[in-house]
């Protein structure tokens, strides 16, 4: 079976992008990344990109007269690359319909929460796990998801849960989550390379 080009877009540390490449590296997914997009210059997932030997830039969307021409250039450099499989490791820019469209069903996003509880407009990052200890959660965890046209409604491909402690702090809990993250990222990936996933309205089956 032919290994699927993946190309990844990230905004920050690129920490689920390093398993992603350590994984592939020791041959648990049938890919290879053939692009690194970052919209932040100076991050550090760049680095872990150049450091495996992957193409990596930073395109900067203030370099394009609005957000329709930005996405348009991602779609661009992703083409020329033959890209299959988009994943969005910790990409903090909605993407626009027409990529959406480009890539339908070929768009994977990892979300710090279980969907449809504390995502959406607004949730990434720190302040998800702030809105889960606020709300006094038992539980939380980690979503992979399709991407569609709205912020983290497509169909769920993986979630998993993680308890949440009373002497939780968003530190604790934020790391307890990116460990699931990494872990449920990878599989969904290993799965849509090795041809195993199968999209049936909401509900995305293992085959």
């Amino acid at each position: 079976m032919s290994r699927t080009k993946i190309g990844v877009l990230i905004s920050g540390g690129g920490t689920n992008l390093q398993a992603i490449i350590d994984n592939i590296q020791q041959g648990n997914i049938n890919g290879e990344i053939g692009l690194i997009i970052s919209n932040k210059n100076g991050a550090y997932g760049l680095e872990r990109g150049k450091k495996s030997g992957i193409e990596s830039m930073f395109i900067n969307p203030l370099d394009h007269r609005d957000f329709q021409s930005y996405n348009d250039k991602l779609i661009e450099e992703f083409k020329k690359r033959d890209i299959e499989l988009i994943v969005l490791a910790g990409y903090l820019k909605i993407l626009s319909q027409d990529f959406v469209s480009e890539y339908k069903n070929r768009i994977i996003n990892i979300h710090p929460s279980l969907i449809p509880s504390f995502c959406g407009k607004g949730y990434y990052g720190e302040r998800v796990h702030q809105a889960v200890l606020d709300y006094g959660c038992k539980i939380t965890g980690a979503t992979v998801h399709f991407v569609d046209e709205n912020a983290d409604t497509g169909p769920i491909i993986l979630q998993e849960v993680v308890k949440v402690y009373e002497d939780d702090t968003v530190d604790s809990l934020q790391k307890r989550v990116l460990e699931i993250e990494h872990k449920i990222l990878v599989e969904a990936v290993r799965l849509y390379c090795d041809k195993k996933l199968r999209i049936e309205g909401r509900l995305v089956k293992t085959i």
